[in-house]
C-alpha cells in the first residue's frame, strides 16, 4: 500500500496484528457474557422431615388450611337491595347475629295491610255477634209466647232468618280474621328472612357485597357467595394423601406441618378425622412434576394456636407411616405356557 513505509508489509505485519486484536476483543465479549455457574444456598428451603420422622417411615402430603367448621357460604333467602351491611372481614360474630339486611319495605307494607284487615275483621266479628245476639233474643221471645195467635208465623220466620244470617256473617268475619292473621304472619316471616343472620358463632372471612347492591337467591356476581365465614378457633388443615400411600398412613398419629415457603417453621397438628371417601385430587400445588390424575384420601388435623397460618393457605405435612418392611413380589396367577 502507498501510505505504508516501504519496509512495512500490510499482509505480513499489519493484518496479523489486526487479527490478533479482533481475537482478543471476541474473547473478552465471550467470557464477559458467560452465565454465573457458581452455587449458592436457595432462598427457600424445600420441605423436609425433621426429628424422629427424619429417619423413620413417613408419608408426605400437601394441605389447605380451613376453619374447624369448614367455610360456610352465606346467601339470601329472598332477592332485593342490600340496605345495611353489619360486618366486615375479620369480625367475630355470634350465632343469630345480623350480617346484612335486604330491603323490606314491600314486606312491611303487606304487614300494614294485613294488620288493617285484622282490625276490620275483628270489627265485623263484633258487629256479627251483636246482630246474632239480638236476633237470638228476638227469636227466643217469639217462641216463649204461649198464644200462637199473638205473633204471626211470618214474624217468626223473619226472626229465624235474621238469626241464621247473623251466624253466617259471624263465620265469614272469623274466616276473614284468620286469613288476615295468616297474611300478617307471612309478612312477618318474610321480614325476618330479609335479615340474614349468622348460622354459627365464628369469624367473617370474606364480604362480597356492599350496601345498595342487588342480591339474588341464586348467588352473587361472578358466582361469589355474599359472605364467607367459619369457626377459626381452632384452625384445621385438610391434607391430601395419595391413594398409593394411604394404606401406609398411621391413623391417629400427629402430623408435622409447615407453611408453604417456610420449611423451617414446623408445628405439631393433632389428628381429627379422615374423610370416609377417597376423592379426585382438586388441590393443586402448580408443581411441574405434580400428577393430577390421582385420587386422594383427605385427612383432617387441628393446628395449634398460631399467627403463622391463615384460611386458604397451603401447607406441607409429614405423617408417620406404618413400616411393613419390603413388599413381597406379586405372584402371577396366570398359567405359564409349557414349552
Amino acid at each position: 500500500m502507498a501510505l505504508l513505509p516501504q519496509n512495512v508489509s500490510f499482509s505480513r505485519q499489519i493484518l496479523p496484528i489486526l487479527a490478533l486484536i479482533g481475537i482478543v476483543i471476541a474473547a473478552f465479549y465471550i467470557f464477559s457474557d458467560l452465565p454465573d455457574r457458581s452455587t449458592s444456598e436457595p432462598e427457600q428451603q424445600p420441605p423436609k422431615a425433621t426429628g424422629a420422622l427424619a429417619d423413620s417411615a413417613r408419608v408426605a402430603g400437601t394441605g389447605l388450611v380451613e376453619p374447624a367448621s369448614e367455610i360456610i357460604d352465606i346467601g339470601s333467602a329472598l332477592s332485593g337491595l342490600v340496605t345495611d351491611l353489619r360486618v366486615q372481614p375479620g369480625d367475630r360474630v355470634e350465632k343469630g347475629q345480623p350480617l346484612f339486611l335486604v330491603d323490606s319495605r314491600a314486606a312491611r307494607a303487606r304487614l300494614t295491610e294485613a294488620n288493617a284487615a285484622i282490625a276490620e275483621a275483628r270489627a265485623a266479628i263484633n258487629e256479627a255477634r251483636t246482630a246474632q245476639s239480638t236476633a237470638s233474643q228476638q227469636l227466643a221471645l217469639f217462641r216463649s209466647i204461649d198464644d200462637p195467635a199473638a205473633v204471626s208465623r211470618s214474624e217468626v220466620i223473619r226472626a229465624e232468618g235474621e238469626a241464621a244470617a247473623a251466624k253466617s256473617r259471624l263465620n265469614v268475619a272469623r274466616a276473614r280474621l284468620s286469613a288476615a292473621q295468616a297474611s300478617a304472619s307471612s309478612a312477618n316471616t318474610e321480614i325476618g328472612r330479609l335479615t340474614v343472620r349468622a348460622p354459627i358463632s365464628g369469624e367473617i372471612l370474606a364480604v362480597n357485597i356492599r350496601p345498595g347492591e342487588f342480591v339474588a337467591t341464586q348467588g352473587g356476581g361472578g358466582g361469589l357467595p355474599f359472605i364467607q365465614m367459619g369457626e377459626t378457633n381452632p384452625l384445621h388443615v385438610r391434607i391430601d394423601i395419595d391413594e398409593n400411600e394411604a394404606v401406609r398412613l398411621q391413623m391417629g398419629a400427629e402430623a408435622t406441618v409447615s407453611p408453604r415457603g417456610a420449611a423451617e417453621l414446623q408445628v405439631k397438628a393433632k389428628f381429627v378425622r379422615a374423610e370416609p371417601q377417597v376423592v379426585p385430587k382438586r388441590q393443586l400445588t402448580n408443581s411441574a412434576a405434580e400428577r393430577v390424575d390421582v385420587r386422594v384420601l383427605q385427612v383432617i388435623y387441628a393446628l395449634p394456636e398460631s399467627d403463622d397460618f391463615r384460611v386458604g393457605q397451603q401447607v406441607d405435612a409429614f405423617i408417620p407411616a406404618v413400616d411393613n418392611g419390603p413388599r413381597a413380589p406379586v405372584q402371577s396367577t396366570e398359567v405359564e405356557e409349557q414349552e
